[in-house]
């Protein structure tokens, strides 16, 4: 081991997964370049990282097939009871998951490395952060951890002090018998990968996989599935929503936390540069809030990741300049192509497409064959700290205070540009019944509706009925400091398919109005569903975008939202006893504001 370890909890934690999985050697993480260096040189040895030329201390890797994102099938909520996971989880008895996982466990790191990883999400030693431990048998995990968490002997050294962490255990499930040559990327089959969530008693045990957040367990497993447990026991809020900061041209600062499901723009929107002049838009973060209240009554939101683990296809210099301007430098890919002169490509990065690539199969590819060159899937991970707009305040312990909460999805009609919820119970039903027509993100029939609550679905550590209870009763603890919420559809198209709203930057151009309505500067017309903007009050100047679209943008047609009801309901009708009587309440008084 090349750290001693004083934490008995941990010590003890150690010697039981390194007798169960049989490790040939334990080494325990200290965060620094060098032990990330010597991961990847390691890897670079053993052909699975490609160094690129093209981009400094960047290095390409291909995953198997089989192993290219979350596997919501074989992702579980083990609870003691069914009841408590709820209807949007898949739920084993924690003993019958156990003894399953142990005998994959038994013996797995054979002829491996076992990596002890301490890391923080959140600034370390924030009153909002917490600390985890992950064990792996994955240098990829290892150098990935390093860039999305905060892994340092400064963790180690509060773990000595006795601060308490939630252990994370992981293993590829790809154990080596002596003198046998190991793959390019070591994974178990389909049908023997558990991601494991124990959220009565704060523990993740994941086997089979080496890919995203299958693997990286600070990300959707900790700061999501349990995170939500906890906070939902401890009093405060771990939600899927970026965070960023607009600045008026007066200086005033306005901060934002908005959820949208896959495939929604949410990190576009985190690293927006507005097309309105004299207004200033900074990321805190892309894809994870934790917020509590402080001391003055008001919902402070930190990002507890460290970096982004971003979807590179259809990132551009056209769609999102930071995030490629993010990239440039101390970067990891995964199943993206490399280009002859040692760079990476992918689907949409640029109009221009290469001639010849190696694709991420690693197979030779040119623009004539027959599938993708990079996966839809393929990832970029890269420190917070290289986007150039990420806020200075990014990294305060103490957080920002949140003033707007926006819930959106992706609807080619029914769904206006904006409008804001009446009040925090129906921000509420707003959030609780936001929907998506489904893209090739979701598997399923591309088109159909799909009810993603508060972005929430896959990663929700408890019955969402309770989930919802617990955002109304964080709207009565905060009372007239609540954020206000409002609804947005960047993707609302006109009857021949194209969509009205140019979208990107100019989203600015609603996330003004929101700040103009908190100000009291505007007012708002009421309509059955919410205030829209009152004609004239959203800022149009520079766009060229004619009355009628603007007017097509804004239209409410009762009818279709009145065929929305039945959906509505039948999604109510899911949590049974556990919904909150307040969202029965509200549907009720949509369906009557609709007659």
């Amino acid at each position: 081991m090349a750290m001693s370890v004083k934490n008995e909890k941990l010590n003890k934690w150690i010697r039981e997964v390194a007798d169960m999985c049989q490790p040939e050697s334990v080494y325990v993480c200290n965060g620094t370049k060098e032990e990330y260096d010597l991961m990847m040189a390691k890897m670079i040895a053993g052909g699975s990282a490609t160094p690129l030329k093209k981009r400094p201390g960047s290095y390409l890797f291909r995953s198997d097939p089989s192993d290219v994102a979350r596997v919501e099938d074989r992702t579980y909520i083990s609870t003691s009871s069914r009841e408590e996971a709820g209807p949007t989880n898949n739920w084993v008895n924690p003993t019958e998951l156990k003894e399953t996982m142990k005998g994959l466990y038994k013996g797995c790191m054979k002829g491996r490395t076992m990596y002890v990883i301490p890391f923080s999400m959140g600034p370390i030693g924030s009153p909002i952060s917490k600390i985890g431990v992950e064990i792996s048998d994955s240098p990829y995990v290892v150098c990935n951890m390093h860039i999305m968490t905060r892994v340092s002997s400064r963790v180690m050294e509060l773990l000595d002090a006795g601060e308490d962490f939630i252990p994370c255990l992981h293993s590829i499930g790809a154990p080596l018998a002596p003198g046998q040559e190991d793959v390019q990327w070591p994974c178990a089959p389909i049908e023997s990968k558990y991601i494991s969530h124990f959220p009565e008693e704060n523990l993740i045990w994941s086997y089979g996989s080496g890919y995203g957040g299958n693997a990286l367990l600070g990300k959707k497993c900790l700061a999501l599935r349990i995170a939500s447990a906890m906070a939902r026991r401890e009093g405060w809020m771990a939600e899927h929503m970026l965070i960023l900061r607009l600045t008026n041209p007066e200086g005033k600062q306005y901060h934002i936390a908005a959820a949208f499901p896959s495939a929604c723009g949410k990190t576009n929107l985190a690293m927006m540069r507005p097309t309105i002049q004299g207004w200033k838009c900074e990321c805190i973060g892309d894809d994870i809030a934790w917020m509590k209240i402080g001391p003055d009554g008001r919902l402070y939101a930190i990002n507890p990741e460290n970096g982004f683990f971003g979807v590179a296809p259809g990132t551009s210099y056209d769609t999102n300049p930071m995030a490629m301007d993010t990239v440039r430098e101390n970067v990891i890919f995964t199943n993206c192509a490399l280009t002859d002169d040692g760079d990476v490509w992918w689907e949409g990065m640029t109009d221009e497409v290469p001639p010849h690539l190696i694709d991420w199969k690693g197979r030779d590819w040119t623009p004539h064959s027959r599938e993708d060159a990079a996966h839809a899937n393929a990832r970029f991970t890269a420190p917070a700290s290289q986007c150039p707009v990420i806020c200075k305040d990014w990294e305060n312990p103490n957080g920002v205070p949140i003033d707007i909460f926006i819930f959106g999805g992706r609807r080619n009609s029914v769904v206006p540009l904006v409008f804001e919820a009446y009040d925090w119970d129906h921000g509420v039903f707003l959030g609780a019944t936001a929907a998506s027509e489904t893209t090739s993100a979701n598997i399923g029939a591309v088109g159909n509706l799909r009810r993603d609550p508060f972005a929430m679905t896959p990663f929700c550590g408890y019955n969402m009925g309770d989930y919802f209870r617990h955002w109304l009763d964080m709207g009565d603890r905060l009372g007239k400091n609540a954020p206000r919420i409002f609804y947005v559809n960047w993707f609302r198209k006109s009857p021949e398919g194209m969509f009205l709203w140019p979208g990107f930057s100019d989203n600015s151009r609603v996330l003004k109005w929101m700040c103009e309505r908190i100000d009291g500067r505007v007012e708002a017309q009421k309509t059955p569903i919410g205030f829209l903007p009152a004609e004239g009050d959203l800022d149009l100047a520079g766009l060229d975008i004619s009355p009628e679209i603007m007017k097509e943008l804004m239209r409410i047609d009762t009818d279709a939202w009145a065929a929305e009801i039945p959906d509505i309901r039948a999604h109510f009708a899911k949590f049974g006893n556990r919904l909150p009587e307040r969202l029965a309440v509200q549907l009720e008084a949509l369906r009557r504001r609709l007659e």
